[in-house]
């Protein structure tokens, strides 16, 4: 078990709560690349700042980075007479929104409130509404839905009688949990690798992951011989009380990304997803063989160490509450000896949880046996 600074189990971690970040890194006085990196190589672990991240890369590594902005994706809205928050999270290919209903807990967060029945109708500001057609994942809340995902009724598909992207751009807001301190602008939660889609599409929740690189370290890296290779991946909600396996999201591999990631491979360099929706679109675009092709789409791909994967050598993530899914395509990458070591000295050195808190680099473990951290 996690505690008293020894491990059997990640199943056994508990986190406690003051090591939430409740802020942005730069309102606690230092500036985004300030966080702390902590660096699993195996199971072998050191200590740095962000910032110093250059020095843990060589000359032809390539860093995959996802393009994908932040939304400000949560509307206030009211059913009947009751006060809800809209959380929009996926657009469907036949122009419904997959939502989640919140109900504000008096803070400025909101706490789970399951949505429906269907035909429900939530008034949105500006006079517009949305109708609850149907539960994401069928009849019940359980089954396979319209994007062939599994989840309970907490995501429903719904009609909003406006273009969804100028009603967030009006009145939305970007979406925070209960372990925060307070809302903030929406440009503490776009990444300097976002790029506007020019059809409103983005992320529901920031691809946090690369919330601390800043364009001074951008430079750096391109200096030491680093390569970025950009793809899309439009994260939906991935509430922190709710850890379901991730459902489809859609997703864009380019041609350069595909060859980038290739070639880095063929010379010896190593290809460094930054955050899980990097491994999951890279993952998603690479045959059994490895290599990888241009790709766009939707996938329903969950990475567990029974899959593997083919196309990354290392992950570049924050730190993951204990029934994250996300802690499978960890361990896919690095070794549950590795994860489990990483995440020790973490409590030990009190890093900082979720997506304002610190980062965490997992490189390829060859050796997956009983850690000995």
């Amino acid at each position: 078990m996690f505690g008293g600074g020894t491990v059997t189990a990640l199943d056994a971690l508990r986190v406690p709560a003051e090591l939430s970040a409740r802020v942005p890194a730069e309102q606690r006085g230092a500036g985004r690349d300030d966080v702390r990196l902590l660096v699993s190589r195996g199971q072998e672990v050191s200590h740095h700042a962000f910032r110093d991240l250059p020095g843990q890369l060589r000359a032809g590594d390539v860093l995959v980075v996802n393009t994908s902005p932040t939304l400000p994706a949560a509307v206030n809205g009211r059913v009947g007479g009751a006060r809800v928050v809209v959380h929009f999270s996926t657009r469907g290919d036949d122009g419904r929104w997959a939502v989640e209903l919140r109900r504000p807990d008096g803070t400025g967060a909101t706490v789970p409130r399951r949505g429906g029945p269907a035909g429900a109708v939530v008034h949105l500001p500006g006079g517009s509404r949305l109708v609850l057609e149907e539960p994401l994942g069928g009849t019940g809340g359980h089954g396979t839905g319209p994007l062939g995902a599994t989840v309970g009724a907490r995501l429903w598909w719904a009609r909003v009688s406006v273009e969804v992207p100028g009603l967030l751009r009006q009145y939305g807001r970007p979406i925070r949990y209960g372990y925060t301190e307070r809302d903030q602008p929406l440009s503490a939660y776009q990444t300097v690798f976002a790029v506007d889609s020019p059809d409103g599409s983005g992320s529901a929740e920031m691809p946090s992951a690369a919330r601390p690189f800043t364009t001074r370290l951008v430079a750096a890296l391109v200096s030491r011989g680093v390569q970025f290779a950009p793809l899309t991946l439009h994260t939906g909600v991935a509430s922190a009380e709710a850890h379901e396996p991730p459902y489809p999201e859609r997703f864009v591999v380019p041609r350069a990304t595909a060859w980038l990631v290739n070639a880095a491979r063929a010379g010896g360099g190593k290809v460094i997803a930054v955050g899980t929706t990097a491994v999951r679109a890279l993952e998603s675009s690479a045959g059994a063989d490895g290599v990888v092709r241009a790709a766009a789409g939707w996938t329903d791909l969950v990475v567990t160490p029974q899959r593997g994967v083919r196309a990354v050598d290392g992950l570049l993530t924050g730190l993951h509450e204990p029934e994250a899914s996300h802690l499978l395509m960890l361990e896919a990458v690095a070794g549950r000896a590795a994860l489990q070591c990483g995440y020790a000295e973490a409590l030990r050195h009190r890093y900082l949880w979720h997506e304002f808190g610190d980062v965490h680099l997992l490189l390829s473990d060859p050796e997956r046996d009983t850690p000995n951290c």
